[in-house]
């Protein structure tokens, strides 16, 4: 599950810094606040990745998503992206989830040929 989070949060990170040329060019919204916001969001995005394992990890993980999504209402494009990737964090923590408890039983299946191999030959 961590790889495939951290990949989409890899991604999530450029996306946001591109995100933010185009919220520059926007009149209303000054570019010192264009930088903050997506500033916090991209260290956020590279923080995530080393803390989806633990405690809360998953749910920063989905606020960043929301946060994303919302950010369609400055760039109307990062609707369409934060749903995207929204969709794509998802995927990471069902199918990454699967791929985890494939590795487990796998592990176990080895370790229990391991030992039947080894109670055979003494």
């Amino acid at each position: 599950m961590r790889t495939l989070c951290a990949s989409t949060l890899i991604g999530e990170f450029f996306v946001i810094g591109f995100a933010a040329l185009v919220a520059i060019k926007e009149p209303d919204i000054s570019q010192t606040t264009v930088w903050i916001v997506s500033g916090i969001a991209m260290a956020m995005s590279i923080l995530l990745c080393g803390m989806i394992t633990r405690p809360g990890g998953l749910a920063l993980g989905w606020a960043l998503q929301i946060g994303l999504f919302l950010s369609g209402f400055v760039v109307p494009v990062m609707f369409f992206l934060g749903a995207l990737f929204g969709g794509l964090w998802w995927c990471g923590i069902h199918f990454g989830r699967k791929v985890d408890e494939a590795k487990q039983q796998r592990a176990a299946y080895e370790a229990q040929l391991a030992a039947e191999s080894a109670a055979e030959s003494a």
